[in-house]
């Protein structure tokens, strides 16, 4: 469940998110009653759904990227948004754009490569570049070595690599969110957890020289 409450179909008013829900959902209402087409939960929508003018601001930027303005290639435009969720390990982000890849047609070799592209051999000049780049904006917070820049500039203009700038760090933050607020499949317990000692340890710096036994 997330950490937040999620709003019930019978408390939503705005009109944007009524369709939204309309189109998701049918007539269910998705606390009651979660799922969507592709296999998520749902709950993104009914929490965002807390605040109409944040959701209106989300599915606009949806839009956004998906514009017939754009112009970049919406495959290196997903393998953007598919390394934002693997770096920001979101599951949901993740998942979906993978989705989103196999429906441009890229093939299952090059999905399954985007959590280990820099030593695979499937892709290539453009689309190593621009998982290059991806990595700079999500792993590094967006410290990028001019020599990404300029092979990003052998095939795009500066419109194009800012539109992929904006679009992929629009990604880690969906990515954050979801993973802060427990939504859609980043419900999930913390992986990382102490393993415990096998009965009996007795909690010490084990890694010093054992102490003389007393006489």
């Amino acid at each position: 469940m997330p950490v937040l409450r999620q709003v019930p179909r019978s408390e939503i008013t705005d009109d944007v998110i009524k369709a939204y829900f309309q189109r998701l959902f049918g007539d269910k209402d998705p606390i009651k009653e979660p799922g969507t087409a592709t296999g998520t939960p749902g709950d993104w929508w009914s929490v965002f759904a807390l605040c109409p003018d944040i959701f209106r601001h989300a599915v606009d930027g949806f839009a956004l990227y998906r514009s017939p303005s754009r112009r970049i290639d919406p495959v290196l435009r997903e393998l953007g948004q598919t390394r934002a969720g693997w770096n920001k390990g979101s599951q949901f982000v993740f998942s979906q754009h993978c989705k989103s890849l196999r429906g441009l047609g890229v093939s299952e070799d090059k999905i399954a490569a985007v959590a280990h592209w820099a030593v695979a051999d499937c892709y290539d000049d453009q689309e190593r570049a621009v998982l290059a780049y991806a990595d700079c904006l999500t792993q590094a917070n967006g410290r990028t070595p001019i020599e990404v820049f300029d092979k990003l500039r052998t095939f795009w203009d500066d419109q194009q690599i800012f539109e992929f700038t904006y679009i992929t760090t629009l990604y880690d933050m969906h990515a954050v969110i979801t993973r802060a607020l427990r939504m859609e499949f980043d419900d999930r317990d913390e992986p990382i957890v102490e393993v415990a000692a096998p009965e009996g340890f007795v909690a010490a710096d084990f890694l010093s020289a054992p102490r003389p036994a007393k006489t």
